[in-house]
């Protein structure tokens, strides 16, 4: 860009081989005046394309039809030097006036004599002279001392290499789950990278009718047991996956019942008497030695009231929010039965009959409670026996003064906080048992079984659990 000095009276042009310099005016109102009045032109404006030349300043004679009394000339030649230094300032980005102390006018003059020299003082054009000015003023402040870029790059790698490994510590590769124990706990439950690969070996001959674009099958197991184990929304999963919101509902749902038809019968299951003789706690042995289950029930709320089988009718309160499931515990620790759910209004009884469970009693067999759940005679008619532990079960001709059994209470505890374990560890384990259950896996997704989603992932879960170095054994 051609430049022209606005002074009035001078003609010099910037042009090619010129030694002129040319400078525009500067930003800060009260130095802009003082420029504009050396300018001699009455009423007249600076825009963005005006410049002096060098000639105008203390370095340089002036031209003969500046030398004007009362103009430049009456000026004395400290302040002329300030004002240049502040012209040379602006021009490098810094944008703040000089004032009169004797240090830092040596410092000022310093920077002038260095900036006229230099190539800042032509700029080519207006874009590069503003370019070039601001990364001359990032580092003006440190002209008396040099700025040592071992250390700044020795810091920026510093810096790189702890993002990688924090992006790393977020990926969820299977490589950086191999040898992460924690990791693989915290967003799976199991213990460790080994019952993980045994779920996924189980599995995989399972999953090739699967059909996802972008997720291998280990990241399929991986994204279904994150729902289970944190309860992220879909909307939350389809991020970290970088999948679409369907790809991962669709997901969900086929490997929970891809787990519920292989993993559910693998490690939830009803042992044998002998089985249970064998590993029977010490703490049974002689009170119940015949003991085949410890029951109890548990809910887990819902989001909207959903209707199911034989439990259209929905009648006010709390119960018509929650689904129901009775769970049996061995006595070793392990889950051994898990119902399918029913509306929270169901009774014990009528879900204790209607489950299933009643089916895999032996004659002979013993079924605690830690309260009475109103089916003695319903086991009864099993051949079992069914034993509310701290309340005193006489035979029909005991006498109604009898008192119960000295150690009635202990036994009461022990069961209620046995049962009470294994089920606050499931939930624990895998957040989405302690709800509120969104409305779509609510529904049977299968007609010939009557299961919903979750009723199969309540059932994923205790088999989960049960794989896990976790038994609460009867103490």
């Amino acid at each position: 860009m051609v430049h022209t000095c606005v002074v009035a009276g001078c003609r010099n042009r910037r042009t090619p081989g010129t030694t002129l310099s040319f400078y525009r005016f500067p930003r800060d109102p009260e130095r802009k005046q003082r420029w504009i009045a050396a300018v001699n032109r009455a009423g007249w404006v600076p825009n963005d394309g005006s410049r002096l030349c060098s000639t105008h300043f203390i370095s340089a004679p002036m031209c003969p039809e500046m030398k004007e009394p009362g103009a430049l000339e009456n000026l004395d030649k400290q302040e002329a030097r300030v004002e240049a230094a502040n012209a040379l300032l602006f021009l490098q980005g810094q944008g703040r006036p000089v004032v009169g102390e004797r240090a830092k006018e040596k410092e000022q003059e310093a920077i002038v004599e260095e900036s006229l020299s230099s190539s800042l003082s032509t700029d080519e054009d207006e874009d590069d002279e503003c370019l070039s000015g601001s990364k001359k003023g990032r580092f003006s402040h440190t002209s008396d001392s040099q700025v040592n870029f071992d250390d700044i790059l020795k810091a920026l790698k510093k810096e790189n290499q702890t993002l990688r490994e924090s992006v790393e510590k977020m990926s969820l590769s299977e490589s950086s789950l191999k040898n992460d124990a924690e990791k693989v706990r915290f967003y799976t439950g199991l213990p460790n990278y080994f019952v993980l690969e045994t779920v996924m070996w189980l599995l995989a001959p399972h999953m090739d009718g699967m059909k996802t674009i972008k997720l291998s099958k280990f990241q399929q197991l991986l994204l279904t047991l994150m729902r289970l184990r944190l309860d992220l929304r879909n909307q939350d999963l389809a991020y970290r996956f970088g999948v679409k919101v369907s790809t991962v509902t669709r997901t969900v749902h086929q490997m929970v019942s891809i787990m519920s038809s292989t993993l559910v019968p693998t490690a939830v299951f009803w042992p044998s008497r002998a089985e249970l003789r064998k590993n029977l706690p010490a703490a049974l042995r002689s009170s119940h030695p015949d003991c085949a289950v410890i029951i109890d029930c548990f809910t887990v709320p819902f989001e909207e009231p959903v209707s199911r089988g034989n439990h259209q009718q929905q009648r006010a309160g709390t119960g018509c929010n929650v689904l129901k499931y009775l769970i049996g515990v061995a006595p070793q620790g392990v889950v051994t039965f898990v119902s399918r759910g029913a509306l929270g209004n169901v009774s014990d009884k009528s879900l204790t009959e209607g489950c299933g469970l009643l089916c895999k009693l032996l004659p002979g067999d013993v079924v605690l409670a830690s309260r009475d759940l109103d089916i003695a005679d319903s086991v009864a008619a099993r051949g079992a026996r069914f034993k509310a532990a701290g309340s005193y079960q006489g035979d029909a001709q005991a006498s109604s003064e009898c008192s119960p059994p000295a150690n009635a209470s202990s036994d009461s505890t022990s069961v209620q906080r046995h049962v009470d374990k294994v089920i606050s560890m499931v939930k624990q384990r895998y957040a989405m048992l302690t709800g509120p259950i969104e409305s779509a896996f609510t529904s049977a997704s299968e007609r010939t079984s009557n299961l919903s989603t979750f009723d199969k992932i309540v059932q994923v879960a205790c088999a989960l659990n049960n794989l896990c170095i976790s038994a609460a054994p009867l103490e």
